[in-house]
Parts: C-alpha cells; sequence; structure tokens
C-alpha cells in the first residue's frame, strides 16, 4: 500500500501526522501538488509536482493509483473515483469514504455548490480542531495496522 495526499489543500497538521506515520510504518507517502511543498527528509516520503490547471494533480492520482492504495482528500469527487478504482480515501479530518456513504456525500456536495451558486451562504467547514486531528491519526493508524 502507498499513501497518496492530494496536497494542494492537505492542512500542515495532517501533513506531520502522515510524515511520522511513513517513517513509524515504512509505508510509501507521495505527496502531490501543482506547488512546491516542503516535506520531511526521508526515504520514505516524496513529491511529486504536477503543472498548474484543474483537477491536475487529481488526474496524476487516479492515474498513478493502484489497488488498495490510500489517498487522503477533501476533494469528494476525487474520493468516488478513488473509491471506483479500488483504491481507499480517507478526508483530513479522519472521515472514511466508502461505497456506502460515497453517493450520499457527492449529493451532498452539489446541493450545497447548487446554494453557494444561489447566492446563499452554508457558512463554510470548521477550521481543523484538535478533535480533528486524533479522529484522522485513529483512522489513518487503524488502516496502516491493517496493511502493514
Amino acid at each position: 500500500m502507498k499513501i497518496w495526499v492530494d496536497a494542494d489543500a492537505c492542512p500542515n497538521p495532517i501533513k506531520e501526522i502522515l510524515f511520522r506515520a511513513a517513517g513509524r510504518t515504512g509505508v510509501s507517502l507521495i505527496l502531490v501538488a501543482n506547488h512546491e511543498i516542503r516535506i520531511k527528509p526521508s526515504r520514505h516520503i516524496s513529491f511529486l509536482r504536477v503543472s498548474p490547471g484543474f483537477d491536475v494533480a487529481d488526474n496524476e492520482i487516479v492515474r498513478r493509483l493502484e489497488a488498495g492504495d490510500l489517498v487522503i482528500t477533501g476533494d469528494i469527487p476525487l474520493a468516488a473515483e478513488i473509491i471506483d478504482n479500488h483504491g481507499q480515501a480517507l478526508s483530513p479530518r479522519g472521515e472514511l469514504f466508502t461505497r456506502d456513504n460515497i453517493r450520499a456525500r457527492l449529493t451532498m456536495r452539489d446541493l450545497m455548490e447548487s446554494l453557494r451558486a444561489s447566492g446563499i451562504d452554508s457558512g463554510g467547514q470548521a477550521p481543523l480542531s484538535q478533535a480533528d486531528r486524533k479522529t484522522f491519526a485513529d483512522q489513518l493508524d487503524r488502516m496502516l495496522a491493517r496493511h502493514v
């Protein structure tokens, strides 16, 4: 299993958790972004810079994904594509996307996008909390324990 990170929007505290996990377990961690990202020096951690553009990083992750790989992303359409390609998707807040919940998440995302487009302020997502970080770290540890 490799861990791919949709790194353009991944919060730094989540990247730190991932750096520590890669060092601890030896799992390959690849951050993908269209701008420079600082990574910890490690033989288990790498960075793949893609050209700027809409969904370029997402498309590169999908292209390189192998069955069973884990992708860290808050992008619901990308998560759906990962699941369709036999990968696993985990949000930076620790929500595991599955075949059972991804369609509902896509529907909710589309609804919220429609509301925003019509001028309704949905307030946006709350800042990443300490509880979110713990939830993410716990879920990541469970997933790594099954695959390492």
